[in-house]
């Protein structure tokens, strides 16, 4: 790293704040997961409900923006071109915005639902909590989550592409708070530390279960040193990942995820209950549709739970603690694409891959409990990382497919960190597009370093807790985003499409004819 970086105020901040983090929980993990808990707590309690307002507020913003007139402005010049082909772009979105925690979550999300009913007066384990379950789990990976990538990853492209400025947050909301340099400043710290937590904690999730597959194969214990082994691989695949670039590395190990996770897919599709995963996809996708509104805003006022805290509040503070990084990153890879196209293939085509793998994963354990008693929700609901495990040794050639299966979590963790090594340089270099090696170095281990601490100081609790009060903060900027967005819109002329452009030279030729008739 050159002398500027030590002088980046930024960076210096905000890895100090996540260095403090690593020596507080390294050094008293008890205390440190206590006060994580009372926090986690507090925050769901009394901030449950502007986490569900803001998201459902965003959805709205994004939907009003792709049909509008300003859809048609281009996140670059206007004869700028897709860089990227779909399949890889879309592979590239996948493998960043879903990482290991749709592989992790897939099976382990409705077989959870099923046990335990997320509505007091449905049975567990019977026919409706399983339609309910999987009505849930498509609400949560669906587009809420990826509403609130598209907000940051549409503001920061804007900036890139079609302005030429820096792609960092507090740039993008100076139209709202200045440019002071210590407030902007202070909006690039909360970012980068948000960030770092909501990364951290999809890089504890995948290790706690690449070490339950590993457990369910290979009988190697479930204990924190395989953990930190898991880890350190890691960190050597993606920092090596991170030498190569955005065109080589990240490009080739997110066709690599796109591939793997196909492949398994088809097998359990084939393999598992064909007509009944069909069926439950399409039932799911009417009650997702159905209930959207009422399951956005729904809290638990006049009744005594915590079951929304528990996963709808957690799934969008998560969502909001990743979106200065997949933002970004979704913005990098976007470069050429209309607003219109960017929201309709953000907010869409990821959370309808995601759909479709919860059908097939979660439709045959599902399948697999109601008609031959498997017990699947009983092992997930004693161990969340054995969820996908489980379903597999219902299946044929368990063994291999569990193999694949911890592979594609494994590449899925490297991409993502890859990716937010990358992003993370760039948010604490200026918003430079090609950050410094040495920078990357920094966050990757700083990024390795934190979740192995949550992981030692509470597992599943504290890196859920690291998501949500890190994700806080940001969802103030998060809303003041929208207002900048559209004070940067309203400013931008709008294109005049091939259609238009058509039509006017039409009338042109039309009126000159008319003036030669008069002649």
């Amino acid at each position: 790293m050159n002398a500027s970086t030590w002088k980046n105020k930024v960076f210096l901040i905000s890895a100090a704040i996540i260095l403090f983090f690593v020596i507080l929980g390294a050094t008293a993990p008890v205390q440190f997961g206590e006060v994580a808990g009372s926090l986690f707590g507090f925050t769901t309690v009394n901030f449950g409900w502007f986490y569900l307002l803001s998201v459902f507020l965003i959805i709205l913003f994004l939907i009003f923006l792709a049909i509008s007139k300003y859809g048609k402005i281009r996140l670059g010049g206007e004869n700028e071109r897709p860089e990227f082909n779909f399949f890889t772009w879309i592979g590239m979105l996948f493998s960043a915005g879903f990482g290991a925690g749709l592989v992790f979550w897939g099976v382990a999300e409705p077989m959870s639902h099923f046990f335990t009913s997320p509505v007091a007066d449905v049975t567990p384990q019977t026919e409706p909590s399983a339609r309910l379950a999987m009505g849930y789990s498509f609400f949560h990976w669906g587009i809420s989550q990826w509403s609130v990538f598209a907000m940051v990853g549409l503001v920061i492209g804007f900036l890139q592409f079609r302005k030429k400025q820096n792609g960092l947050v507090s740039t993008a909301l100076e139209p709202v708070t200045g440019t002071k340099p210590a407030v902007k400043g202070t909006i690039d710290v909360l970012a980068v530390v948000a960030t770092v937590m909501g990364l951290a904690t999809s890089i504890g999730l995948g290790i706690l279960q690449m070490n339950g597959g590993l457990n369910a194969v290979f009988n190697v214990p479930n204990a924190f040193w395989v953990q930190i082994i898991l880890i350190a691989i890691m960190f050597v695949a993606y920092m090596l990942s991170s030498t190569t670039g955005l065109s080589r590395g990240i490009k080739y190990l997110s066709n690599l995820n796109l591939s793997l996770a196909i492949i398994l897919s088809l097998f359990v599709f084939v393999t598992g209950p064909t007509v009944f995963i069909l069926e439950t996809f399409v039932l799911a996708l009417g009650d997702y549709i159905t209930n959207f509104v009422q399951y956005s805003l729904r809290l638990q006022p006049y009744q005594q739970g915590v079951w929304v805290q528990d996963w709808t509040i957690f799934y969008w503070a998560w969502a909001i603690a990743w979106s200065p990084f997949v933002g970004a990153f979704v913005a990098r890879v976007s470069k050429g694409r209309t607003i219109r196209e960017f929201i309709a293939g953000v907010m869409v085509i990821p959370p309808a891959i995601a759909m479709v793998w919860i059908a097939i994963f979660g439709g045959t354990a599902l399948y697999k409990d109601l008609n031959e008693n498997a017990g699947i929700a009983e092992a997930v609901n004693a161990d969340l990382t054995l969820a996908l495990f489980e379903t597999f040794n219902q299946l044929p050639f368990s063994a291999i497919t569990s193999l694949l299966a911890i592979l594609l979590i494994f590449t899925f963790l490297v991409t993502s960190a890859d990716s937010a090594t990358f992003i993370l340089a760039s948010m604490t270099s200026r918003g430079s597009l090609n950050p410094s090696t040495p920078l990357k170095l920094v966050w990757g281990v700083l990024m390795a370093l934190i979740a192995g601490i949550l992981l030692y100081a509470g597992g599943l609790n504290a890196l859920q807790t690291a998501s949500l009060i890190s994700a806080l903060p940001f969802t103030v900027l998060l809303l003041l985003l929208l207002v900048a967005m559209y004070k940067l819109l309203k400013r931008e002329p709008i294109p005049i499409s091939k259609r238009e452009l058509r039509r006017f030279k039409e009338i042109q030729a039309h009126i000159e004819k008319t003036e030669q008739d008069k002649d």
